[in-house]
């Protein structure tokens, strides 16, 4: 992972931020690792939700999002995996247009 950080901001409930706030003071913490904390674990979790899984294979198929994109968020094998369907796919679209 980089150790490049990227500064950005946001608007959130305060009572969201209030308990963020709390529990960084319980850990010896700050908001900002609870927050980087509460992304990460999300965004890890939801590279493995089938269903959120399939609505980022068709942001690749729909050229929405790029492969390293795609990567970032469901990890290189499955990606890799997703290329391929995209190529089939592309090609049988390909066959069927020859077709006609």
């Amino acid at each position: 992972m980089s150790s490049e950080k990227k500064r950005v901001q946001f608007r959130a409930p305060h009572r969201l931020i209030d308990r963020a706030d709390a529990l960084a003071t319980v850990l010896g913490s700050d908001r900002t690792d609870v927050l980087v904390t509460a992304l990460r674990e999300y965004l890890r979790e939801a590279a493995h939700d089938d269903e959120l899984k399939q609505e980022i294979a068709a942001a690749y198929y729909d050229d929405e999002i790029t492969f390293d994109e795609l990567a970032d968020l469901v990890g290189r094998e499955e990606a890799a995996n997703f290329r391929v369907l995209k190529r089939q796919l592309d090609d049988e679209y390909v066959d069927e247009i020859a077709d006609l």
